[in-house]
C-alpha cells in the first residue's frame, strides 16, 4: 500500500461522512469534507506520477472513488431538492452507460484500454465545480448564486451528455474493430 492509494482510500471513506453531514443539514462541514476529498483526488494522482507509484490497484480505486463521490453528491443533492433531479439522472446515467459498455466489451473479450479524454476530464471538473458552488451557496447565502448555478447545471448536463456519447461511439468502434 502506497501513499497515493492511501489517499484514494481516504477519499472513499469520506463519502459516507459527506452524506451524513448533508442529511443533517451541516452544509459547511459537508463542503469542508468535499474539498478535502477533492484535494486528495488531485494529490493522489500527482503523487502517483511524481513518485512513480502508479499501481494496478490505484488504476481501479481512483475512478471508483471519483464516481462514488460524484454520484453520491448528485443523489444526495437531488434528494434534498437542492439540485434538479434531471441533472442527477443525466450524471448517473452517463456513468451507468459507461459501466454497461465496459461490461459488454469485457464479456465479448474485446481488449480495450480506457483513458480519460479532455471531454471526460472537463466533465468531471464541471460536475465537481457544480457540487462545490451549490454547497458554497448554502454556506454563504448573502450572494445571489442563482444565475451561476443554473448556468453550471446546463453546462454540466451538456458536457456530461457529450462525454457519454463519446464513450458510446468509442465502445462501438472497439466492438467493430477488435
Amino acid at each position: 500500500m502506497n501513499i497515493p492509494n492511501m489517499l484514494t482510500l481516504i477519499r472513499i471513506t469520506l463519502v459516507p461522512i459527506f452524506v451524513i453531514l448533508m442529511m443533517e443539514g451541516l452544509f459547511s462541514y459537508a463542503l469542508a469534507v468535499f474539498v478535502v476529498a477533492g484535494i486528495t483526488d488531485a494529490l493522489d494522482g500527482f503523487l502517483a506520477r511524481v513518485l512513480g507509484q502508479q499501481t494496478v490497484l490505484g488504476s481501479y480505486l481512483d475512478p471508483l472513488a471519483d464516481k462514488a463521490l460524484i454520484i453520491t453528491s448528485f443523489v444526495i443533492l437531488s434528494t434534498l431538492n437542492i439540485i434538479p433531479s434531471w441533472l442527477a439522472v443525466v450524471v448517473i446515467s452517463r456513468d451507468c452507460v459507461i459501466l454497461l459498455g465496459v461490461s459488454v466489451l469485457f464479456l465479448m473479450s474485446v481488449s480495450f484500454e480506457i483513458r480519460p479524454t479532455y471531454v471526460s476530464k472537463a466533465t468531471t471538473v464541471l460536475q465537481l465545480v457544480t457540487v462545490f458552488v451549490v454547497l458554497l451557496s448554502r454556506c454563504l447565502p448573502g450572494y445571489d448564486y442563482a444565475q451561476m448555478i443554473v448556468s453550471l447545471f446546463w453546462t454540466t448536463a451538456f458536457f456530461t451528455t457529450v462525454s457519454g456519447f463519446y464513450y458510446i461511439f468509442k465502445g462501438i468502434r472497439f466492438i467493430n474493430n477488435p
